[in-house]
């Protein structure tokens, strides 16, 4: 009914990919058209406020993107050119879409597949137009075309406009960010192949090693694209793909999560707090490449890392008063702020049986991870309508 609509349509905005509808094989196209398409101008939207809007506010430490930002997206620029810069977004969103279509179409799905799978792939959404995901497809082809362009939804857009600019790829390996997201990767890629492997979950270690690329890039992204139920997976990776999918994407992507660059920085952080007990008097700067991050920035995304695991505790403990058990409301929390999709127990595929009240959380929750929790929380406070 009209709580399942409100859940569906908030899913595709905020790019979590979370369904409450089954059969989705025996549905009419436009309707799947229309889902799809909803989940593109939420992604494009998401980059558009990621890069343009939120550093101007300042939200969660975003400033850091104002002193990063390459060419027309410097800040004394920003507000005669947002349209500029918004403008330039689109065109690049729509060629990475154009030549993800292109991509899936030439592996082989329909011509239909190929531009609702690509809306789904760019905007990290990972709404499907079949029930089995991506694994409908059974093509490792496919599947590889997706990591690729999963990965370039979840990298940092004004990064993607210094590598179009300069025509250099290498830009990517030189930023900060992008280098720690694929090390990540690498790493649960690493550890979830060997666990597979060792536990003889798959036949083979080519089958172990595919599984794992595509279900580890496809949580961090947060896109949420099945090939294989992870929630069956043995001993701990499924908890360990759903913490995996607080990290996120990249800042000024379509990816949801914390962001890799906050994650950074508040590694970066503890650790100077050590050094500190060790040399008390020293001056130990927190730097991201040659940019010293400044104190008022570090409070910022202190602020929003609290902020962000108060909440996430709290809706937990909300969704297992519906009545879900602990895991399915760990992980429908998890999933939903982090804008996943998948999670574990009752909603490893999808929440068609989560109460109303559950769903309607859960659509508050999605768009609190989306809009970086405190864009919301100024909306709740009567200061600001009063102001």
């Amino acid at each position: 009914g009209f709580v399942d609509a409100v859940f569906e349509a908030a899913s595709a905005f905020t790019t979590t990919g979370a369904t409450v509808i089954n059969g989705l094989d025996a549905l009419p196209n436009s309707f799947l058209f229309y889902r799809q398409f909803l989940q593109w101008l939420g992604g494009m939207g998401m980059v558009v406020l990621a890069i343009a809007i939120l550093p101007m506010l300042g939200i969660g430490g975003m400033q850091l993107y104002r002193a990063e930002a390459p060419g027309p997206f410097k800040e004394e620029k920003l507000t005669p050119r947002l349209r500029q810069t918004a403008r330039y977004l689109w065109v690049f969103y729509l060629g990475l879409t154009i030549a993800n279509t292109l991509a899936y179409w030439a592996a082989g799905m329909t011509l239909f597949d190929a531009i609702c799978h690509s809306f789904a792939t760019v905007s990290t959404g990972g709404f499907s137009t079949h029930d089995a995901s991506l694994g409908y497809f059974k093509s490792a082809t496919i599947e590889l075309i997706a990591v690729l362009f999963m990965t370039l939804g979840a990298i940092n857009f004004s990064v993607h406009f210094v590598v179009w600019r300069s025509r250099n790829p290498l830009h990517y390996l030189q930023n900060a960010e992008v280098r720690t997201f694929l090390v990540v990767i690498l790493t649960a890629v690493l550890v979830i192949t060997l666990v597979l492997e060792d536990t003889g979950e798959y036949p083979g270690y080519t089958s172990s090693l595919r599984n794992g690329v595509f279900e580890v890039v496809s949580v961090i992204t947060s896109t949420g694209f099945g090939t294989v139920d992870f929630s069956h997976w043995p001993s701990f990776l499924p908890v360990l793909l759903i913490f995996i999918g607080f990290i996120g994407g990249c800042g000024g992507s379509t990816a949801g999560g914390m962001k890799v660059i906050r994650i950074m920085l508040l590694a970066k952080q503890g650790l100077r707090e050590v050094r500190q007990l060790i040399h008390p008097r020293a001056q130990l700067p927190i730097r991201i490449g040659d940019q010293i991050i400044q104190a008022p920035t570090m409070q910022a995304i202190w602020g929003f890392f609290a902020t962000y695991m108060v909440i996430f505790v709290l809706l937990t403990l909300l969704m297992m008063a519906t009545g879900l058990d602990h895991i399915s409301a760990f992980s429908a929390v998890a999933t939903a702020i982090n804008n996943l999709g998948p999670g574990l127990g009752e909603v490893a595929v999808s929440f068609a049986s989560v109460s109303d009240p559950g769903k309607l959380i859960t659509t508050f929750t999605m768009l609190l991870g989306r809009l970086e929790v405190f864009t919301v929380l100024v909306l709740l406070l009567p200061e600001f309508w009063r102001g």
